[in-house]
Parts: C-alpha cells; sequence; structure tokens
C-alpha cells in the first residue's frame, strides 16, 4: 500500500487515519500487536521515522500502547469494575453495555487453612468448598477469581455451580437470594505464571488483588474470596 501525497496531510497522519479506522473495525482487536515498525514501514512505502509519528500520536490518543522490548499493542478498552455492597460481577459488566463471561478453572472440597477458617469464622480444618473461575469482558479475560463457601452450610454446590453457571444464582439455589460485602481488601502485585497464562498477561504487567467476605442478611460470613485482576484492562472503583 503506497500512501498518496495529498495537500495538507502529512504521510505519518495518513498512517494514522489508516491504523485507527483498522482499529475501530476490529482488524486489530483490543490487547492485539500491531506489526513491527519495519513491516509497517515496508507496507506504507515510507520510512520507520514516518511511522514512529504515525505511532506516537495514536498513543496519544490513548489507541495504542508501545512495551518496550514488546512491541505495539491496542490499548485495552478500561473496565469500571465496582465494589459496593452488592458487588456481582455479570451486572458490572453488562451495565457496561459489554459481554461477560466465565470459564470454571477448578472447583473441589479441600480443608480449610488458618487464613480461609478465620475469614469463614469455621473452624480450622472444616470442609470448603473452592470454586475458581476466570471472568471474562467481551471474550478477554479480566480476572481470576476464587471463591471459598463453608461446604456444611451448601452441600453439593460444586455441582450446583456447574449447572447454574453462576455464584448468584448457584446462591439463589439455597434460598440465599441476596448477600452483601462485608468487607474489601485491595492490594497490588506481579501475577504469578499461572496467573499470567489465565489473564493472558505478560510477567511485567500488575494484578489488583481484592480479598472480600461475603455476609447473608443476618450477618452470617457465607462466602470468602479473593480476585486477581489484569490491571492494564480494569479500575477498581469503590462505592459507599
Amino acid at each position: 500500500m503506497t500512501l498518496q501525497r495529498r495537500a495538507g496531510v502529512s504521510l505519518w497522519r495518513q498512517i494514522a487515519e489508516t491504523l485507527e479506522s483498522e482499529i475501530k473495525a476490529q482488524v486489530f482487536g483490543a490487547g492485539k500487536q500491531l506489526p513491527t515498525e519495519a513491516e509497517l514501514a515496508e507496507r506504507f512505502g515510507v520510512n520507520r521515522h514516518t511511522v514512529r509519528r504515525g505511532i506516537a500520536f495514536l498513543e496519544q490518543e490513548g489507541l495504542l500502547c508501545v512495551e518496550q522490548g514488546r512491541g505495539t499493542f491496542v490499548q485495552e478498552r478500561m473496565v469500571d469494575y465496582r465494589l459496593g455492597k452488592r458487588t456481582r460481577f455479570s451486572e458490572n459488566i453488562e451495565k457496561q453495555s459489554r459481554i461477560p463471561s466465565g470459564d470454571l478453572v477448578r472447583a473441589l472440597l479441600l480443608s480449610a487453612d488458618e487464613t480461609i477458617a478465620r475469614n469463614l469464622a469455621i473452624r480450622r480444618g472444616a470442609a470448603v468448598a473452592l470454586i475458581e473461575v476466570v471472568g471474562k469482558v467481551d471474550s478477554r479475560p479480566i480476572s481470576v477469581a476464587a471463591h471459598h463457601f463453608p461446604a456444611r452450610r451448601f452441600p453439593d454446590i460444586i455441582e450446583a455451580y456447574k449447572r447454574e453457571g453462576s455464584i448468584t444464582k448457584t446462591l439463589a439455589h439455597y434460598g440465599l437470594d441476596d448477600y452483601t460485602r462485608k468487607e474489601s481488601r485491595i492490594t497490588a502485585r506481579l501475577p504469578t505464571a499461572n496467573e499470567c497464562r489465565l489473564l493472558e498477561l505478560p510477567r511485567s504487567q500488575p494484578v489488583l488483588v481484592t480479598e472480600s467476605i461475603n455476609i447473608d442478611p443476618n450477618g452470617k460470613v457465607i462466602e470468602f474470596g479473593w480476585a486477581r485482576m489484569a490491571a492494564e484492562r480494569a479500575q477498581i472503583v469503590v462505592q459507599p
């Protein structure tokens, strides 16, 4: 593709306009890597400096992200993940006119260690059901959430979740139509190798970690969980 020299429109601007149109048309989707400067220079029939100016402009506009040593990527459309008294993943995402989904990573019974027992207000060694899910937005992984439930209160909850495919619907199966957030703790760190794989992240990109406790209308703890969210794809909005 050879650019045309148009009056008043520089070559780098034409490159920027072409790439912007292709990004909006999903030729290059969110998080996808663009061809190298050398490849783009060959495509447009210009030198690499001209390509670099076009890319720099799109980076300033928030459409591209240049990562040193890795390349140029289409900027993710940031998700506002709201933490409030009632936090529901699907509802959170749907309110932003986006499509939520989830993949079950693992579901098993385990014995509560000291941390889980303390947060669930049960004895250490008691049976706990773990349900771990990758949450997706528009088919793009955004979080890995581990949900812990006291198995005594929710017998066969793993089978119920596999039928329902939703934590909220699963709890409704046990007559719990409403539950609220008692507290949340938020930290940040670099991802583990497994989190990189599940979230499709490089090791250099941080994750936001939220620990939360949910309670029933009587104040009884029903769930302790933690979620690891890709910081480049989501920002946490704390609501009173």
